[in-house]
C-alpha cells in the first residue's frame, strides 16, 4: 500500500463534542483533508508546538518525552497513521536508536505531537485517505489567502480574530504583555496564542 504524505492544516474547535479539538492534516499533493478528532491537552500541546514564539516556563508532556529521547538518542523518524477503526485513527511512531529501528503503537493526537518536536514527517495510507479524506470549504479571509477558515460539517474552524478582538480591543500593547506573560506562567497556552496573535495584528 502506497504512503501518502501529510501536514497541518490547523486546529478546530469541535461544536458537537464538548472539550474536543478537530486535527486537520492536509495531504501535501491533493486536495483532501483528514479531519481527527483530538482532546483539549492534545490540541494545546500542537498548538505549543505550532506557535515558536510562545515557550512554556515548564516542559509539557510531549516535551519531556522529546527532552528524554534526546538525551538517549532516540529519534522519531516518521508517523504513519496506519488503520481506521470506526472513525477511530491509529498511528505509529518509527523510531530509531543506534541505527536499529523500533515501531511503537501511539494515539494520533501524541504521535502528531511527538511529530512536531522531532520534525518528523507524517504519513497515511492512501486507502485510508481514500475513506476518511475530505474536501472542505474553504473561506480564506480578506487579504489571508493563505490562511485559511474551514468549514466541515460539525467541525467550525472559530473567527479567532474577532473574538481576540473582542476581548483584548480596549487594552493596551502594555496591558497586552501582561496578560500575555501571565497567561504563559499559568500555562494557559490558549489565551496566549490568542493574545499573541492580537500583539502581532497591531
Amino acid at each position: 500500500m502506497s504512503l501518502v504524505k501529510l501536514n497541518i492544516k490547523g486546529i478546530s474547535y469541535s461544536q458537537t463534542q464538548n472539550g474536543a479539538y478537530a486535527l486537520i492534516l492536509n495531504e501535501v499533493d491533493g486536495d483532501r483533508k483528514l479531519p481527527i478528532v483530538i482532546g483539549a491537552f492534545e490540541a494545546q500541546s500542537i498548538a505549543i508546538a505550532l506557535e515558536k514564539e510562545i515557550r512554556p516556563p515548564r516542559p509539557l508532556t510531549h516535551d519531556l518525552f522529546k527532552n528524554f529521547a534526546d538525551r538517549f538518542d532516540i529519534v522519531v523518524k516518521q508517523v504513519i497513521i496506519h488503520k481506521l477503526v470506526d472513525g477511530v485513527f491509529y498511528s505509529s511512531l518509527i523510531c530509531e536508536r543506534d541505527k536499529i529501528e523500533e515501531i511503537i503503537d501511539a494515539r494520533t493526537s501524541d504521535a502528531i505531537a511527538l511529530a512536531l518536536r522531532f520534525q518528523a514527517p507524517i504519513f497515511t495510507y492512501k486507502n485510508i485517505l481514500d475513506k476518511a479524506g475530505i474536501y472542505l470549504k474553504v473561506n480564506p479571509k480578506k487579504g489571508e489567502e493563505d490562511q485559511d477558515s474551514i468549514l466541515v460539517d460539525d467541525f467550525v474552524a472559530e473567527e479567532i480574530e474577532a473574538s481576540v478582538q473582542e476581548n483584548y480591543k480596549d487594552k493596551s500593547l502594555k496591558e497586552l504583555n501582561t496578560l500575555l506573560d501571565e497567561a504563559v506562567n499559568n500555562e494557559d497556552y490558549e489565551k496566549a496564542a490568542k493574545i499573541r496573535d492580537e500583539i502581532s495584528k497591531r
